[in-house]
């Protein structure tokens, strides 16, 4: 049996009221009210409603040789619903910890589904790790089964402990078929209610820094906490959403899962191994995609392509991972008549500042706080909110239900991140008049040279304003004088070769468009180190610079 209908009845009266006031920030922001029920199951209580008797298309995938597959709602309940009563077969119980690595594939949805049903633990892994990083998920997520591709088993040869082993696509020896799931019933009982609070996602960050730590969501602050990644991308009922992301990261699940279905819109994959930006925009023309979000190193990678190709450009675009450079902005604005929106929120919440639909826009701002979340700026010296520039936080006093609930097994952690009833992001940002938060960069990133602060992602979009320049990172740079000076990591676009005379244009192109105590000082042609996820490991390019490179290039050289 599912939980009351009262959980379901509260959850949609949230969902209308945002769908309602979609473009009208101001009411939204005012009166909307969170549902905090007792006792929800997703996949239960929202998802199998909206699944009953619905034959419009839940999922649609269109594979790299052109074959796709589409399964509607009611289909993917059904589906879902056998694959729980087979994993309980399998002894799968309420609490267990599953470790889902599937790539994007039917099956990815099929599990998550019937493991919120089962009221178990998703533990989310890219195809892409590897052995030692499974070792570390398996231990410190107490992994009790394992859902994996059969090309990937392998891995697993040296992942010790006591685990149930399923495959999909083939099932080698020691390892059962996924398969036999579809051969079951498709009625489903639960074995009682859901508490709201029981634990439902285990997330581990991608670590840009250190060992990834482990955040825990429940049964309501990523499914619930989702109304506001929902409202952030402006989806309606019947939309097509295409998101970019990869299977095993937070976005994944909160825009091909979540906020879509909360919307009871379609999710549309195009699965590539390799980046073709006319093919992607071909398939978005033939899907109908209506709302499109990607990182920025697609964006980035969109704009080197003719844009115009894109006969139907979505209604909405959208921007998240890192901050959107406002030249990528622009290029797109001219191409499509559309702005591409960002969004701010990380792994241990939902989206928590955009630009939603409706609002102005101010280039290079986030936005401004979304429905439900209060946030503040805590001063960099008091810790006391308010402060015009300082670190970004969320007031817990009225707790948002999307944040997580801490650092799992870590409370020392999880105190450090929410003293003094604030959510600290570590992320430091900008507040103007009238509300807009702009990004300023990691509190860890952010440095002084000749005593001024410096945000890199200030510097690194003024070079990425350069046609020369398809990705940049800044880091400091340790100077005699100065103490130090920026930086600059590049990535050149095709057509131009790394020497110094790209390194003479960029110098005076920095010179020409930053101040003097912000210019770019020294400059080196490297790829960027980045993490599974795709994000920049700095701490990677900081160490680099310490210890010194003969291929780095001095301002002072080119005067």
């Amino acid at each position: 049996m599912a939980t009351t209908t009262s959980a379901t009845d509260e959850f949609r009266a949230a969902r209308d009221f945002l769908l309602k006031h979609r473009e009208d920030y101001a009411t939204a922001y005012r009166d909307f009210v969170w549902p905090r029920p007792e006792y929800f199951n997703w996949a239960l209580d929202w998802f199998d409603v909206i699944a009953r008797g619905n034959d419009r298309t839940a999922l649609h995938i269109v594979e790299e040789d052109g074959s796709q597959t589409r399964v509607s709602f009611a289909e993917m309940s059904e589906r879902s619903a056998r694959t729980a009563n087979w994993l309980r077969a399998r002894g799968v119980r309420p609490d267990h910890r599953v470790l889902v690595m599937l790539g994007n594939q039917v099956e990815l949805w099929e599990t998550a589904l019937a493991a919120m049903k089962l009221g178990a633990v998703v533990i989310p892994a890219t195809p892409l790790l590897g052995t030692a990083d499974l070792v570390d998920r398996v231990e410190r997520g107490r992994v009790r089964h394992v859902v994996a591709r059969a090309e990937d088993t392998g891995k697993f040869e040296e992942v010790p402990g006591r685990y149930t082993r399923i495959a999909v696509g083939g099932a080698p020896d020691g390892w059962q078929s996924y398969e036999e799931a579809y051969e079951v019933s498709p009625d489903f009982t639960p074995l009682g209610p859901t508490n709201a609070s029981d634990p439902l996602m285990l997330y581990f960050t991608s670590g840009t820094t250190a060992r990834p730590k482990l955040v825990e969501h429940t049964h309501v602050s990523y499914p619930v906490g989702h109304l506001a990644t929902m409202y952030w991308i402006g989806l309606k009922p019947g939309d097509v959403h295409l998101n970019i992301s990869s299977p095993g990261w937070a976005k994944h699940a909160w825009s091909n899962l979540f906020a879509p279905w909360n919307a009871e819109a379609t999710v549309f994959i195009h699965n590539y191994t390799r980046f073709d930006a006319p093919r992607l925009m071909a398939e978005m023309d033939r899907a109908g995609v209506t709302t499109f979000c990607a990182p920025p190193t697609v964006w980035r990678m969109l704009i080197q392509a003719d844009l115009t190709a894109l006969r139907t450009p979505p209604r909405e675009a959208l921007a998240a991972g890192e901050p959107l450079n406002p030249e990528v902005i622009e290029q797109v604005r001219r191409a499509w008549g559309v702005t591409i929106r960002d969004g701010f929120g990380q792994t241990e919440t939902a989206v928590q500042v955009s630009n939603s639909p409706g609002q102005e826009l101010r280039i290079g701002s986030m936005g401004r706080p979304s429905p439900g979340f209060r946030v503040v700026l805590l001063d960099p010296v008091s810790g006391a909110p308010g402060a015009d520039e300082g670190e970004i936080a969320l007031d817990l006093h009225d707790r948002p239900v999307g944040v997580m609930t801490g650092y799992h097994g870590d409370p020392d952690r999880t105190a450090e991140a929410m003293a003094g009833g604030y959510y600290r992001t570590g992320d430091i940002g900008a507040r103007d008049a009238d509300g807009y938060i702009t990004y300023v960069g990691r509190a860890d990133d952010v440095f002084k040279a000749s005593d001024y602060k410096i945000s890199p992602f200030e510097l690194e979009s003024a070079l990425l304003e350069h046609e020369a320049v398809a990705e940049a990172a800044v880091v400091p740079a340790p100077d005699e004088v100065r103490l130090a000076v920026p930086k600059a990591y590049i990535v050149l676009a095709d057509g131009w070769e790394p020497g110094p005379v790209t390194a003479k244009v960029l110098f005076e192109h920095s010179r020409d468009t930053l101040a003097p105590f912000k210019r770019v000082r020294r400059l080196e042609f490297a790829p960027l180190p980045k993490t599974v996820s795709g994000k920049i490991r700095r701490i990677e390019l900081r160490e680099a610079t310490a210890a010194g490179s003969d291929a780095e290039y001095r301002e002072e050289d080119f005067r």
